[in-house]
């Protein structure tokens, strides 16, 4: 039997900030409550599988004498995280077999992603990349669906964070969280290269062996996810209408045809179309238009068999059109249009300076092992710290002040950088600088998660959040495309300038915003 169930935030209450200001003690006091330290261990599982997928295969590929412009081939894996919205509203939706009725609708979908992550880690661990083509197109296809599965891990942790706790607490939540994702990184960053490297593998001399016992110690390190959503309660919402026998296989039918012609038109792009030089910018258009076709071709399959009757209208309708229909009903057009203005530009002045920092520091003289201990390491733990400071400020001073003063933080903190570009290699001047950015990005990052929390209605958790943290990443990453170019015409000082200027239109959207939900509240009120 499973657990007792807790009270979820409440669906009719999503405003930010709303309701009596905590003291300092009672604020103190929630991060001694359960569910923080369930986050932690849920975004250790969360952030656990990031890496693996990126700079950590990278370097197993690079050992195994693969060619470079082949390990491109592995950036597929990371379209689950930026189009997980797109079966959001399944994991929202259509029940699991006997798991449901087992952990109920959360923890089952939990349960599910984390076994798939641990077997595709352990496929990628069985297959030795130099092998031979067939071998690294096994390796390649177990990559992408550790991604689909991480990714759908990330959908029902963030559904389920938000389903526990009332608002007022998910500044605390979402910095646990955090806090666990970070640590799940540095794990299988840090982590699997050192065990790799002690176990022998180097690159000049390549040993199979090694990276496959550092994989596999990543996947039983996945046991922490796992024992976790065991041991958690699952989170109460107000029951589903059940749908007639056979209407969720339908659905999900129609879904698979949607992404086999998703797959159809881009894997034909890659094989019918031939690469032309035309520079950075026409391949991003080229890019573009590939992922656009790819996207249209999906929804047209989709469409059309839904039209034929394969899946029922109003089933397609409430599981796809109505989350966002919610948002824009609750909001208003205007309010709802500049809600989601601040969250496609919230992260601007970090993520774009974030690109190209570390072919900064190398630039300026810093050697790769200074880089590691002052950014990967000496960083992420200010960056922890940092994002409890906000979790403990947004539960105490409110959402969207914390909110504010998280971007000006984020946009002031790029100025350090100008200093450190006019400085030269200051290693002293490059650890307060690495100190306030990540202090400044784990500040924010918490507040802009317990505001994205606020924004959904519980009826619709997975889908929304998962469209707000997709759309929160989308402008500033195409961006940080081009910061190459802009620090060849502008310099370092000039860019990061730039960069901090980016964050004051971000300022006046926060403030915007804050005053539209105000006035929504008292009249609500």
């Amino acid at each position: 039997m499973s657990p007792p169930a807790v009270t979820p935030a409440d669906a009719s209450a999503p405003q930010p900030g709303a309701g009596r200001r905590p003291t300092w003690r009672e604020t103190w006091r929630t991060l001694w409550d359960r569910r923080v330290l369930s986050l932690l261990f849920l975004g250790f599982s969360a952030g656990l599988p990031l890496l693996l997928i990126f700079s950590s295969l990278s370097l197993w590929l690079v050992e195994a004498g693969v060619e470079r412009k082949a390990v491109t081939f592995f950036s597929w894996a990371a379209l689950g995280y930026s189009f997980k919205f797109i079966w959001a509203p399944l994991v929202d939706r259509l029940p699991l077999p006997l798991l449901t009725a087992w952990l109920g609708r959360r923890r089952a979908y939990l349960l599910l992603a984390q076994l798939g992550v641990v077997v595709a880690i352990v496929g990628m661990a069985s297959t030795d990349p130099a092998s031979g083509q067939a071998s690294l197109t096994a390796m390649a296809l177990f990559a992408v669906l550790l991604g689909f599965m991480s990714a759908t891990q990330d959908i029902v942790i963030d559904a389920y964070r938000i389903e526990i706790a009332p608002p007022q607490q998910q500044g605390v939540l979402s910095s646990a969280y955090i806090a666990g994702y970070r640590l799940g990184m540095i794990a299988a960053g840090a982590g699997a290269l050192f065990l790799a490297a002690h176990w022998g593998s180097t690159r000049e001399s390549y040993q199979y062996e090694a990276w496959q016992q550092a994989y596999l110690v990543m996947a039983l390190a996945m046991g922490v996810g796992i024992l976790t959503t065991l041991l958690v309660r699952e989170p109460v919402v107000a029951p589903r209408e059940r749908q007639p026998s056979g209407a969720h296989a339908r659905l999900l039918a129609v879904f698979l045809c949607a992404v086999a012609a998703f797959v159809a038109v881009f894997w034909g792009w890659g094989q019918g179309v031939p690469s032309r030089p035309g520079g950075p910018l026409m391949a991003l258009l080229a890019e573009g238009l590939r992922m656009a076709l790819s996207l249209s071709a999906a929804f047209a399959v989709g469409a059309g068999l839904v039209r034929l009757g394969l899946a029922s209208r109003e089933q397609a309708r409430e599981t796809w059109v109505m989350p966002v229909l919610d948002f824009f009903r609750r909001y208003g057009g205007r309010t709802a249009w500049l809600l989601l203005a601040l969250v496609g530009l919230y992260r601007i002045s970090d993520i774009v300076l974030g690109v190209i920092s570390n072919v900064f520091y190398q630039d300026t003289g810093f050697s790769k092992t200074e880089i590691a201990y002052a950014v990967k390491t000496f960083g992420v733990v200010i960056s922890i710290v940092g994002g409890f400071l906000g979790g403990l400020l947004a539960t105490r001073l409110g959402v969207m002040r914390s909110l504010f003063w998280g971007a000006v933080l984020a946009a002031a903190t790029n100025l350090g950088f100008v200093a450190l570009a006019f400085a030269g290699h200051d290693l002293a001047l490059m650890y307060a600088v690495v100190s306030a950015d990540n202090l400044a990005a784990g500040f924010a990052s918490a507040a802009f998660v317990a505001f994205l929390s606020s924004l959904t209605n519980v009826s619709f958790t997975a889908v929304q959040y998962a469209i707000f943290s997709s759309l929160m990443t989308l402008l500033p990453k195409t961006l940080g495309g081009y910061s190459g170019g802009m620090v060849d015409a502008l310099g370092y000082p000039g860019f990061f300038t730039l960069t901090a200027l980016m964050g004051l239109p971000v300022l006046l959207l926060v403030v915007l915003a804050g005053r539209r939900l105000e006035i929504r509240e008292r009249n609500a009120g």
